[in-house]
């Protein structure tokens, strides 16, 4: 086809799209369940007081509030990059797991 035609130019792989965000690729979904996950609702309300966190919470009424509400899905974002950076920060976990058994 020819050029100006509406061809759409070939996309960059994502990384080289928006290299260093780490918040690009994961959806709003992705970050209330975790940090949903990590904190538990009751802390997780206590650290950003809005009501979708502190009354009946769930990821889907969280979703649907944090959608339509700019400076509340920016403080979620934000903590969530705060827990990726204490998570980086702390290092890797060490598991007191006992050794495997040996097969035999």
């Amino acid at each position: 086809m020819a050029a100006g035609t509406g061809d759409l130019p070939a996309k960059a792989p994502a990384a080289t799209q928006q290299p260093g965000n780490p918040l690009h690729g994961v959806t709003l979904e992705a970050i209330v369940t975790e940090l949903s996950g990590h904190y538990g609702w009751e802390e997780l309300g206590r650290r950003i007081n809005i009501r979708c966190f502190t009354s009946d919470p769930s990821v889907a009424s969280s979703l649907k509030f944090l959608r339509k509400t700019p400076w509340a899905r920016e403080k979620v974002e934000s903590l969530y990059l705060f827990m990726l950076r204490e998570a980086k920060r702390s290092g890797p976990t060490v598991h007191n797991f006992p050794p495997p058994k040996p097969k035999g």
